[in-house]
C-alpha cells in the first residue's frame, strides 16, 4: 500500500479520516489516528459549544476551542494533524486564520466551494506553504472552477482535493435526486476530477493528490478506487465505533445497532440533503413536530433558524453527548456494517489486510487469466499473438 504524499507531507497510510461534528472528531480520534499512520482530522463545525457558557460569545468561543484541540492533538502525536472547516460556517475565516496561527497541518474545507480565501490563507501559501489547503468537491467541474479561480486571483493552487460522492454520512453536495443516479457514484466522478486538475500540475509544476470520499468501509474499496487514479481515501464511519472517536459510547451504539432501513436521507435545516440513522427525533420531525429554536449565534450561512424546525448544532451536539433523546446521529450508508466497538488500531489493521487479500485476488485472477491464454496458445500454433 503506498504512503499518501501531499507536498512535504507524508501520510504512511494512505488514509485520511472524515471531519465529524459536532464534537465527533476532536483531538482525540485525530491523534489516534496521526499515530497509527494516517492522518487525522479535526471538526471545527460549532466546536465552541465544547466551552461552557458559549453563547456569551459563540464566536469567541469557536476560536478557544478549536486552538486547545489541535494543542492537544499536537501533544499527543508526531504524525499529521488537520481541520475540517466548513465553507457554511459564519466564522469561516476564524477557523481558518487558527487553523494557520496553530500551524496545522492542512485544512479540508467543504459544504460550499472555497473560492473566496482570508488573506492569511494566501500569505501562508506564498510564504511558506506550512498548512495544506484540500477543497472538497463533487465533480471535476467544481474542482476545476477553484483552481481557476485561485490560479488567476492569488496565483496559488490547492495541495490537493478531496471528491466527495454521494455515500458518505452527514450533509451531502447533492440533490437528492443525484443522490442515487449511476451518473454521480464515486467511481464516476473520481476521473473527471483528476483530469480537472491535470493542467493545473502543469502549470505549477506539482503533485495534485485525488482523494477518495463517501461510502468507503473496506480495504478492497480502497484499493478499486486508488486502482481509478485516486492517491488516497478519506473515511468516517468506519472510524466513529472506536474507543479513540470523541463521541459518547451511546453515540457510537448508535451505529453498532443500525440496520440498513435506520440509515435515512433527511432535509436538514440548512438547505442541504443529508444522511442519518433514524430515530425517535427524526421521526418527529417528520412528522411535522417543532423544537422551539433559540439561536445564540447563527452559525451556518444558509440556516434560516426562524423557520427551521430545530437547531441542528444543537442536534448533533446532544447526541454526541449521549443525549439522543434531543439529537440524531450523522452517518455514512455503510454505518449498519458496524458490528462493535474497538481501536482505530484494529479498524486499520483490518482494513490493510482488506485491501491486501483483495489486491492478491485480482493479481491471481490475471495470473490465472495468463496461464489459460497460453495454454490455448500452445493448443493452436497458428494464433496469433
Amino acid at each position: 500500500m503506498k504512503s499518501l504524499r501531499i507536498g512535504d507531507l507524508e501520510a504512511r497510510l494512505p488514509i485520511i479520516q472524515g471531519g465529524m461534528g459536532v464534537a465527533v472528531s476532536l483531538s482525540g480520534l485525530a491523534s489516534a489516528v496521526a499515530n497509527e499512520g494516517g492522518i487525522g482530522i479535526i471538526s471545527s463545525a460549532s466546536i465552541g459549544m465544547l466551552i461552557p457558557n458559549f453563547s456569551k460569545d459563540f464566536r469567541g468561543a469557536n476560536k478557544t476551542a478549536l486552538r486547545e484541540e489541535i494543542r492537544k492533538a499536537k501533544e499527543k502525536t508526531n504524525g499529521i494533524i488537520g481541520v475540517n472547516i466548513m465553507v457554511a460556517l459564519s466564522d469561516y475565516e476564524d477557523h481558518l486564520t487558527v487553523a494557520i496561527e496553530e500551524k496545522a497541518d492542512l485544512i479540508i474545507s467543504g459544504a460550499g466551494l472555497p473560492i473566496h480565501i482570508p488573506d492569511s490563507v494566501i500569505k501562508d501559501k506564498k510564504e511558506n506553504n506550512r498548512t495544506k489547503f484540500l477543497p472538497i468537491v463533487s465533480s471535476g467541474k467544481a474542482a476545476g472552477l477553484i483552481f481557476r479561480y485561485w490560479a488567476s486571483h492569488y496565483g496559488v493552487i490547492p495541495d490537493a482535493v478531496v471528491v466527495e460522492g454521494p455515500k458518505a454520512g452527514g450533509h451531502l453536495g447533492y440533490k437528492k435526486t443525484q443522490i442515487e443516479d449511476p451518473d454521480y457514484m464515486l467511481e464516476n466522478i473520481i476521473p473527471a476530477v483528476i483530469e480537472s486538475v491535470k493542467p493545473f500540475e502543469e502549470q505549477f509544476g506539482k503533485q495534485i493528490p485525488v482523494i477518495a470520499a463517501g461510502g468507503i468501509y473496506t480495504g478492497a474499496d480502497m484499493y478499486r478506487l486508488m486502482k481509478l487514479g485516486a492517491s488516497g481515501v478519506q473515511i468516517g464511519t468506519r472510524l466513529v465505533p472506536t474507543f479513540e472517536c470523541d463521541a459518547s459510547n451511546e453515540f457510537k451504539e448508535t451505529y453498532v445497532n443500525s440496520r440498513p432501513e435506520d440509515i435515512v436521507l433527511i432535509n436538514s435545516p440548512v438547505g442541504l440533503p443529508g444522511r442519518a440513522i433514524n430515530n425517535n427525533f427524526l421521526k418527529d420531525v417528520s412528522a411535522g413536530k417543532r423544537n422551539p429554536v433559540n439561536c445564540p449565534w447563527k452559525c451556518l450561512k444558509t440556516c434560516d433558524y426562524k423557520k427551521a424546525p430545530y437547531c441542528i448544532s444543537l442536534a448533533l451536539i446532544n447526541a454526541a453527548k449521549g443525549k439522543l433523546k434531543n439529537g440524531f446521529v450523522f452517518a455514512g450508508s455503510n454505518a449498519y456494517r458496524t458490528k462493535k466497538i474497538q481501536s482505530v488500531k484494529a479498524v486499520f489493521h483490518e482494513m490493510i489486510a482488506e485491501y491486501e487479500l483483495f489486491k492478491l485476488k485480482e493479481n491471481t485472477q490475471k495470473l490465472q487469466k495468463g496461464v489459460h491464454l497460453l495454454r490455448v496458445k500452445e493448443t493452436m500454433p497458428g494464433l496469433a499473438s
